[in-house]
């Protein structure tokens, strides 16, 4: 089991920078893919980013792309989410996910959520 804890959301102007923390513990022996999606209200979760075990590979959405940027840091079992240039599209509830298969797009590939924290772009 893994256990996900993020944090670092809140209320910032459109044009402004958040970043996300996102907090592993438990099984994080293993070398486990990590992610981020988002869900808006009454909206799907919705892929953002993903990071390979290393870093070294990550892929984002492309509503995304350019502004958001996903690293870790292994030492710290830590999953970050830098956002910037903010828009108040971004609004929404963000979770931190680990431990994908498939494509890695859908909710429903990846094994382990957080509890989430709530962003909100105001115009």
């Amino acid at each position: 089991q893994v256990q996900l804890v993020e944090s670092g959301g809140g209320l910032v102007q459109a044009g402004g920078s958040l970043r996300l923390s996102c907090a592993a513990s438990g099984r994080t022996d293993d070398n486990v893919p990590m992610g981020w999606f988002r869900q808006a209200p009454g909206k799907e979760r919705e892929f953002v980013a993903s990071a390979s075990w290393t870093g070294a590979s990550t892929f984002y959405a492309d509503s995304v792309k350019g502004r958001f940027t996903i690293s870790r840091d292994n030492a710290k079992n830590t999953v970050y989410l830098q956002m910037n240039s903010l828009k108040p599209e971004d609004t929404a509830v963000y979770y931190c996910a680990a431990d994908p298969e498939g494509s890695w797009l859908r909710h429903s590939d990846w094994h382990y959520w957080g509890q989430g924290t709530q962003v909100t772009v105001s115009s």
